[in-house]
């Protein structure tokens, strides 16, 4: 059993719907559960409904509207006739939507959240099994609610690995094709869940664990993973392979690889994971496996932007010790900022921190009761694995360096844009 994951860029538009049907065709119909993501950029668009519902406290009728013409226009552009039974499909699902948004009582965002936006991926991977039928492709279309099952942790869910391994095992047998959803999954009480960042490669990374996969492939509009990101640095080369571990790291530092919860449960039974272009389904794209080496070996450069640079000293002058260093990450916690970088010394503490949640000010505050705090926003992060002197001296050209910390194979810098 195969395991591909298609997402959002790779089914934004009637030709990119296509395209799928031309990879399968390419790699084979048989023995493959295909995980599909919302269409193009419809998850933000449907949390705008999310949004506007709360506010409004009924219906949002033009934001709605306008996702729903998104999904017909494109439907109109697949079909051949009218008649074709998708529109009907279609046309239930937002009215199974317009009857949960009438008929909810919860004003919690992160419960309506889940199950408003789920209707994204619903309706890509009913599109996509529609089209496969038009071309006389046999498959079964799998709803992953009834199959992967979460707490009740909306946003964030923790699957509940026994019961996703039975329900998963019963449905999906050898040899046929299935097509399913990504990011989403339902709680003991069948309310929809969805399943964090990067949610739609951790679906593709569960179907592969429960069903002891020999691969699984992520299908992207670039060749593979890169050693730096296209939009900010130039020249990026493709790395053919690297380990399990390495992509960790490079996730940890803020890489647009994988996510650590995918390859989490890929990891445990060593089953290797494929980057490859849905624009190029033959080329050898990038593998992931146990204990690989990065080839080609060269420097890896990662950018976070918009961090914040915090400074922190003792009132007094003593020893930043245990008891502070606690306290400050107490805080951390409970203001949900992400740490990507710390530097201290005797009497000082540096934090390079990821604003996210815009939590910032409260959490300055509640540092000044306890500690002389300076801090720079807007900052950047940079991050380069495996560097060598070379790397080094171009990333640091021309950059305001605020802070520097060197390891035995990765150096940080951050600088001020």
């Amino acid at each position: 059993m195969e395991i591909f994951k298609f997402g959002g860029a790779s089914v934004k538009d009637a030709a990119s719907v296509k395209n799928v049907f031309q990879v399968l065709k390419t790699t084979g119909f048989q023995n493959k559960v295909v995980v599909i993501s919302a269409m193009g950029k419809m998850t933000n668009a449907f949390e705008v409904v999310v949004k506007q519902y709360l506010l409004q406290g009924e219906i949002p009728q033009e934001s709605l509207s306008e996702v729903k013409e998104y999904h017909l226009e494109l439907v109109s552009e697949l079909f051949n006739s009218q008649h074709s039974p998708v529109f009907k499909i279609i046309e239930t699902l937002f009215t199974e939507l317009e009857n949960f948004i009438s008929h909810n009582k919860s004003t919690q965002y992160d419960f309506v959240y889940d199950q408003i936006v789920c209707y994204g991926e619903l309706a890509s991977s009913t599109i996509v099994s529609e089209y496969l039928k038009q071309q006389d492709i046999s498959h079964e279309w799998l709803d992953a609610r009834m199959l992967i099952k979460t707490n009740s942790t909306y946003r964030d869910a923790s699957v509940n690995w026994i019961e996703t391994q039975e329900k998963i095992a019963a449905a999906v047998k050898p040899g046929k094709l299935y097509l399913t959803q990504g990011f989403i999954a339902s709680d003991p009480n069948n309310f929809t869940t969805t399943l964090g960042r990067e949610g739609s490669d951790y679906t593709a990374a569960i179907f592969a664990y429960c069903l002891n996969a020999a691969k699984v492939i992520i299908w992207k509009d670039v060749p593979g993973v890169l050693n730096a990101d296209p939009r900010v640095f130039e020249n990026p080369q493709l790395l053919n392979q690297i380990s399990y571990e390495e992509a960790i790291e490079l996730a940890f530092f803020g890489a647009s690889v994988i996510h650590p919860k995918t390859l989490q449960p890929l990891q445990r039974k060593e089953i290797p994971l494929y980057v490859k272009s849905f624009i190029d389904p033959e080329g050898a794209g990038t593998a992931v496996s146990k204990g690989q080496p990065l080839i080609p070996a060269v420097p890896c450069f990662i950018v976070k932007k918009d961090q914040v640079l915090i400074s922190l000293s003792t009132l007094d002058f003593s020893f930043m010790v245990e008891e502070n260093i606690s306290e400050i990450f107490r805080l951390f916690h409970q203001y949900q900022m992400k740490v990507d970088l710390i530097q201290n010394s005797a009497i000082s503490f540096a934090v390079c921190v990821d604003n996210r949640f815009n939590n910032l000010e409260k959490l300055i505050q509640h540092l000044k009761a306890r500690f002389k705090v300076s801090f720079i926003p807007g900052v950047s992060l940079y991050t380069i694995r495996h560097f060598n002197d070379a790397a080094l001296k171009t990333l640091e050209k021309d950059k305001d360096i605020l802070l520097k910390q060197v390891m035995q194979n990765t150096v940080q810098l951050v600088s001020r844009e």
